[in-house]
């Protein structure tokens, strides 16, 4: 009898570790989750539209090719290049 007891108790034993081990692993894997979570960086703030109204002096040409730069250096979208070439070249 006594074998078959503390075989009992044991097996209550592993299932009780076993249940306490698997809350301790969600616990920590919530933890990791939120600590990456908030160290991960922000989305970057929107890109302001080009001003409306450019300096007389700068040409049309210029204007596109400043615009194309800042679509190069990735300050512009290609659907906002678009949209504002449409605009300098309805300007002109």
């Amino acid at each position: 009898m006594g074998l078959l007891r503390t075989a009992a108790r044991a097996g209550v034993a592993a299932h009780v570790v076993g249940n306490v081990h698997r809350r301790q692993q969600q616990r920590w894997s919530a933890a990791d989750a939120a600590a990456q979570a908030a160290a991960a960086p922000a989305a970057p703030p929107p890109v302001a539209p080009a001003p409306a109204a450019e300096p007389a002096a700068s040409s049309m040409l210029d204007q596109l090719q400043q615009l194309g730069q800042l679509r190069d250096a990735g300050v512009l979208s290609e659907a906002e290049f678009e949209a504002q070439k449409q605009r300098i070249l309805a300007a002109g």
